[in-house]
């Protein structure tokens, strides 16, 4: 692997955001292909990074910084990205359901994701199933992660999740759901298609739920 590209992997992972901005910026005016950058700079720091979360190596605020780091890198190197006509591993759109106001969890799958090398569209949160709906019709996702904590709206994700599948978008769309009351036996119970318990087993099994559908890049 490049120097330059190792560089940016160790100062990610460290959580430096201006020297991931810098070093992004450099390997560009370098003539560094920037889906390169992405994928062995950023995308494989990440990667580590959940891999080490998930072994409770470390925790949150560590993967905070490092996602922070990964979001200076990526606003310098989407553009370049755009231009030389990268696709994104897949698009994914997230929302915390109808009546719920938190967001901390649905905020760390998003950087995740976008560590990953997904486009994501984040809708906020309390948001109505029908407006979901909109959403997909306008941004077309491979994925559509559902979130909640609290037990008082785990009704408002499987109403979601009943309403997709009226709309006939199963065939469609990967319906992930997540958060602190969501179980593995909840997420089969509503028929979603996939649960993941943080945010970076999200990232590893919506790529497993797309490479069985033959979607996604490797």
């Amino acid at each position: 692997m490049d120097k330059r590209l190792i560089e940016i992997r160790t100062a990610l992972m460290k959580g430096a955001a201006p020297a991931v901005r810098e070093l992004v910026s450099a390997c560009l005016d370098k003539g560094i292909p920037p889906d390169r950058i992405l994928e062995e700079g950023m995308v494989s720091a990440m990667a580590i990074i959940g891999e080490r979360f998930k072994r409770d190596e470390i925790y949150m605020p560590e993967v905070m910084i490092a996602a922070r780091a990964m979001n200076a890198g990526l606003e310098v190197l989407e553009p370049a990205l755009v231009q030389s006509g990268a696709k994104p591993r897949g698009k994914v759109l997230l929302a915390s359901v109808r009546a719920d106001l938190h967001d901390i969890g649905k905020n760390m799958v998003a950087m995740m994701f976008r560590g990953a090398g997904y486009s994501v569209v984040d809708l906020g949160v309390d948001v109505h199933e029908d407006l979901i709906l909109e959403a997909i019709a306008e941004h077309e996702p491979d994925v559509v992660g559902l979130s909640s904590l609290l037990t008082t709206t785990l009704p408002n994700m499987k109403k979601t999740v009943e309403t997709l599948e009226k709309a006939d978008l199963r065939g469609r769309v990967i319906i992930m759901v997540g958060g602190a009351p969501v179980t593995p036996e909840f997420a089969e119970g509503i028929g979603a298609d996939g649960y993941a318990p943080d945010s970076a087993s999200a990232v590893e099994r919506a790529a497993e739920l797309l490479a069985a559908r033959g979607q996604g890049l490797a």
